[in-house]
């Protein structure tokens, strides 16, 4: 299965619990990617020790995750790039809704 994961908050319990999910889509075999967008662009800054999202999402990419990030919320917010979070756009995100089997928003 192709799903799709959209990550739009920067709460880092939310997020750890979005690619906690990630992950484990992962490990039953699916096809998995996740789009960060609005302050979901944020995750790395605000996770924490108890929330730890950035480790979910290092271990994301290490199995064979995509991450993509909307280039216009991570320039708004004078971020640079990362691993983590890599410059997307719009229609990365469409072709992502469009492709997938299911989509989960967060």
């Amino acid at each position: 299965m192709k799903v799709c994961v959209i990550v739009s908050v920067n709460d880092a319990e939310t997020v750890w619990n979005a690619f906690r999910f990630a992950n484990f889509s992962l490990k039953q075999g699916d096809d998995v990617s996740v789009f960060l967008t609005g302050k979901g662009v944020e995750y790395e800054s605000a996770s924490t020790d108890q929330f730890d999202a950035r480790q979910q999402a290092e271990e994301f990419t290490q199995n064979n995750g995509k991450i993509f990030a909307c280039g216009t919320c991570v320039k708004a917010r004078n971020q640079a790039e990362t691993k983590t979070c890599p410059i997307s756009n719009m229609r990365t995100l469409y072709e992502l809704v469009k492709t997938s089997d299911k989509v989960v928003s967060y």
